[in-house]
């Protein structure tokens, strides 16, 4: 029923930990990022239930928490360097999608696909 999702290996009933990985080398070669979570590229893991994912309230929650995680993953640029922004920003994204995707979770998807259209 459970599982770590960045490796696929057991874990406690109902409990599920989620590995957010992010960084500038991360936008740049994403899948070698995911493929190797061991690496040195920063990770996060957010931690959640089963049960949690059957409200929206749960969903949304955890939605906020793997955008946070992203967020402190993820390195942040000067206002004055707009290319450094622009790739925090892309690894952000990708750091969040990976996570989505990974959760493999309907009402987590849709909320996704939701707010990355809406910014």
């Amino acid at each position: 029923m459970g599982r770590f999702i960045t490796t696929g290996t057991a874990a406690p009933p109902a409990k599920i930990a989620l590995l957010v990985l992010g960084s500038l080398a991360g936008v740049i070669a994403a899948g070698a990022a995911s493929a190797n979570p061991d690496s040195d590229v920063p990770s996060i893991v957010v931690k959640y239930s089963d049960q949690s994912l059957a409200s929206d309230a749960g969903v949304t929650d955890l939605y906020r928490r793997i955008t946070a995680a992203a967020r402190k993953v993820c390195p942040t640029a000067s206002i004055r360097d707009l290319v450094g922004i622009r790739l925090s920003e892309q690894c952000r994204d990708q750091a969040v999608a990976r996570a989505i995707h990974k959760v493999d979770n309907s009402r987590l998807a849709a909320l996704y696909a939701t707010r990355s259209k809406n910014g």
